[in-house]
Order: C-alpha cells, then structure tokens, then sequence
C-alpha cells in the first residue's frame, strides 16, 4: 500500500493535471509537482490511519484481540525519559509539602537497590553506598504508613499490596527526602504525601511490568524462532519431521554455547541462555534442586569432558581444544596467559578456540538428539 499503491496513484493524478494543464494550452503547470507532494502524504496519512480498520476485518477471533494488543502496545509503553520527568514532578511536590532542599526515587532490582532519579543537593546520597539503605529498610521497621530515619533523610517505602490477604507486601522501591532538624510531619503534610507516594509506586509498577515485558520478549525470540522452522517443516510431514525439526541449527547453538562458556561461572549470558529449552538441560533441573545455572554449567562440562583426551592431562598437541576450554573459561585465565602457556599466538589461540566451542556445541546437540529420541521412543511404545 505505501510503495506502488501510493506511487501509481501518485503518477496517475500528476498525469491528469499535466494534461489537463495542455488541454488549456498549458504545457507546464506549477500544479504538477504540488499535486504529486500533496498526493504523496495525503495517501501516506489515510493508510496510517486506516490501517488499524482493515486489519482488525482481516484478522478474526483471537487474532483480533491479539492485533489490538500489539498496536496498543507503543502507546501504553513509557520511555526512561518520561518516567523520570513523572518522577522528578512528584519528587518536587514532596520537597515542596516538606520544605526539603533534596530528594530521590530507587527502585528494588533483584536484590539491589539502583538510583532512578534525585533532585536538589543531595552529597549523603552522593557519598553512601544504597545498600546501607536498604539494611535500614530491613532492620528498623516502624509499621506500614510510616517513614524510617537514614542520616539527615526520611525514607519512605514503596510497597504493593499483597495479591492474597494471607501475603506481605512487595518493596519496589523508596522515596527518600532530606529533613530539617527537629522537624515533625504534620496530619495535613502526611495526607498530601500518602497520595505523592501512591503516584511514585504507580511508576514503579508501571516500571517493572515493562522490564518484565521486555525480558519476556528477548526470552521469547528463540523459542519463537524454533516454532517457526518447526511450524514450516509441519506443512510436509507431520510426523517425522516435527520430531527431527527440534533441535536449533549448529550456528545458533554453537553461539549460544560461547555466550554460556564466557559466564560460565555465573552472569546473565548463563542464567538467561536459551540452551536452558533443551531436554538434557531440563532433565538435569532435577539433579541440581532446579537450578538452572547448575543444571546448565553440568551439561557444558559433560561437553567438555567429552573433548578431553583419554589419560592423565598435558600440553600436547591433542589436548589442545580441552586445555583452550579448561584455563580459558573453567579457570578464567586471560588470553595472553593461555597463549603463552600453550607456546601459540593470540591469533591461533583465537581460531583453536572456535574450533573448541564448536566442538562443544556438536557434542551438545548430539547428546539433546539422543535425549529427545529416547523421549519419542517411550512415548510411542
């Protein structure tokens, strides 16, 4: 629609003004070009906004709710930039309420807290480390309402409601605000800043609904991929292949094996990496309490186990791919250290270690094939 309808659209009505233009005796008209722009973002803006009408006719049922959804979904999304300038408005009335020269918003991440954003002058934030805040957060609780004592701030917790009455609340987050000495909040300072802070909590819920959105997506994008190959081969044999057609391709996987090796020992690359889909790995949840860094770190050292020459281990030539692996990943040794402990260059070191995290990912997909032929074969006995 935007490509050849709009340009085919476009020449037809710039070819009827110019020869409507010759029919008056006009061989050029100043009205071509104009007609031809106008024509251009007049087509352009029917189709943005007609669009989203054809689309929901085409699309029925389930797909119809789903499509909304999705266009939907840039509109309810806020950037960084909103949700500071949302905070840093909120934060202004606090201080404005309390007569406080500064103030901050940190939001919970995992066990962390991290710094949204703080206004005024604030060099006791500047020069402490947070974590000291949360340790007060979690020693000296006064009751739900009220605020705790950190240095010259008061810090007020952000905490969502529990989803079952038999539950705790969840801390998201603080609102903390410097005070003056001897400085007491009165009933009506305390009524305006119950709503502030209910205004800083919605931001972040909103917050970390969309981190949690995001993850969700990157977490989605290879399994989406493998059910796409699999939904594709299904069209020819829905047997057979939609049995073979599990498993992901050798680049892919020799990819994801060099991301798990460089956190093996811990670090997103491991804890989020889509070799953790594999049935060796899932099996192997039940040997390490459901672990899944545990269960995958097993795996990759099953693998390399396998790369590893038979007899006591040395420096030759044959045992150069599981020295590579062992002092380069298990141990964490720098590339320089390696390639002069095992007499080559950084550059062979580099190319060897290819070799060996391919080899790896070879053996990986064999063992997850013979794991999943083992599955389909009790199934159909």
């Amino acid at each position: 629609m935007r490509g050849p309808v709009v340009a085919s659209v476009a020449l037809a009505v710039m070819t009827i003004v110019r020869r409507s233009g010759e029919h008056f005796g006009s061989s050029y008209t100043v009205a071509v070009p104009v007609v031809m722009v106008a024509s251009v973002l007049i087509l352009e803006h029917t189709i943005t906004l007609a669009s989203p009408l054809w689309e929901r006719f085409i699309f029925f049922g389930g797909d119809r709710t789903d499509l909304a959804l999705l266009q939907n979904l840039e509109e309810r999304l806020i950037t960084q930039n909103d949700l500071r300038q949302f905070l840093e408005a909120v934060l202004a009335a606090v201080r404005d309420h309390l007569q406080s020269p500064s103030a901050f918003v940190a939001a919970l991440d995992g066990d962390e807290l991290s710094l949204v954003v703080a206004t005024g002058s604030s060099p006791l934030l500047k020069d402490s480390n947070l974590s000291e805040v949360l340790q007060v957060i979690n020693r000296d609780g006064n009751g739900d309402g009220e605020e705790y004592a950190w240095g010259d701030y008061w810090l007020f917790p952000l905490l969502q409601p529990a989803e079952t009455d038999e539950g705790a609340p969840i801390l998201l987050g603080l609102l903390g605000v410097v005070h003056q000495s001897g400085q007491v909040i009165v009933s009506d300072q305390r009524q305006s800043l119950a709503v502030l802070l209910q205004r800083a909590l919605v931001a972040l819920q909103d917050r970390r609904l969309q981190r949690s959105v995001f993850r969700s997506l990157e977490d989605l994008r290879p399994q989406v991929d493998m059910f796409q190959r699999m939904r594709a081969v299904g069209r020819y044999d829905s047997k057979a292949s939609l049995l073979d057609e599990t498993l992901p391709p050798g680049s892919d996987m020799a990819e994801w094996v060099r991301d798990a090796l460089a956190h093996y020992w811990g670090g997103p690359k491991l804890t989020q990496n889509p070799l953790l889909n594999l049935q060796i790995v899932q099996q192997a949840f039940k040997n390490h309490n459901d672990n899944p860094a545990n269960a995958l770190r097993s795996i990759l050292r099953q693998a390399m186990d396998h790369v590893r020459p038979e007899g006591e281990r040395r420096f030759t030539g044959e045992w150069i791919l599981f020295n590579i692996l062992e002092m380069k990943f298990v141990e964490g040794r720098k590339v320089r250290e390696v390639a002069t402990r095992l007499a080559m260059s950084e550059a062979d070191l580099y190319r060897k270690q290819r070799v060996a995290i391919e080899e790896v990912a070879r053996i990986i997909l064999d063992m997850e094939r013979q794991t999943q032929a083992n599955i389909n074969g009790k199934e159909v006995g």
